[in-house]
């Protein structure tokens, strides 16, 4: 029987599989289109549905997933199953087996890897070189510092630009009525007298 359970007879019954299925839908397809060999197709395709029909019923199922290995008592139909997550029970239906305590046992290593790895990051943490740091925090603070300093002068700036554009508009104004009251003179002057 370890023939049967082999990868090597899985993949095999698998493509058989396959293949069998791809006869019979390409005799249906020559049957269909009224093919001269659809009739030859379309029974040799059943034929090999038939045998493979005849093999899976021979063969026993297959169990591919072992869930009775992470929940102790799923073979029983009575049993007050608890992943082995939440630890020991009291009362269990059975003492733990060699792989129960073969997957404990990797749990617990993987978690020791993950925090050596940890540790490793905080060890190379500790050997970082941080004496040019206040030197580069303070080159920071003087260059917010000259910064800020910059955007004030810049507000002020804009301050007095504004208060520039008003008196080019008044004079602009003044230089409009100063052109009037002069036309007005000039056109007094041009006037023949009576």
């Amino acid at each position: 029987m370890s023939f049967i359970k082999s990868k090597g007879f899985k993949y095999f019954k698998n493509f058989v599989i396959g293949v069998g299925a791809a006869v019979v839908m390409i005799g249906a397809l020559a049957k269909i289109l009224s093919h001269p060999l659809g009739n030859i197709l379309i029974t040799a395709g059943l034929l090999t549905e038939a045998f493979l029909f005849c093999l899976l019923g021979i063969l026993p199922p297959e169990k591919d997933y072992y869930w009775e290995k992470l929940y102790p008592g799923l073979d029983d139909y009575n049993a007050n199953v608890q992943p082995l997550t939440a630890g020991p029970q009291a009362g269990s239906l059975r003492p733990l087996d060699a792989d129960a305590v073969e997957g404990r046992l990797g749990g617990m290593l993987n978690e020791l890897q993950d925090m050596s790895k940890s540790l490793g990051s905080l060890k190379a943490l500790q050997e970082v070189d941080f004496s040019e740091t206040k030197g580069q925090m303070e080159s920071m603070s003087n260059f917010y510092t000259r910064m800020n300093d910059a955007m004030s002068s810049l507000s002020e700036t804009v301050e007095d630009t504004k208060i520039y554009k008003e008196q080019i508009a008044s004079l602009n104004k003044n230089l409009t009525s100063l052109n009037s009251v002069y036309g007005n003179v000039l056109g007094a002057f041009k006037k023949p007298i009576d």
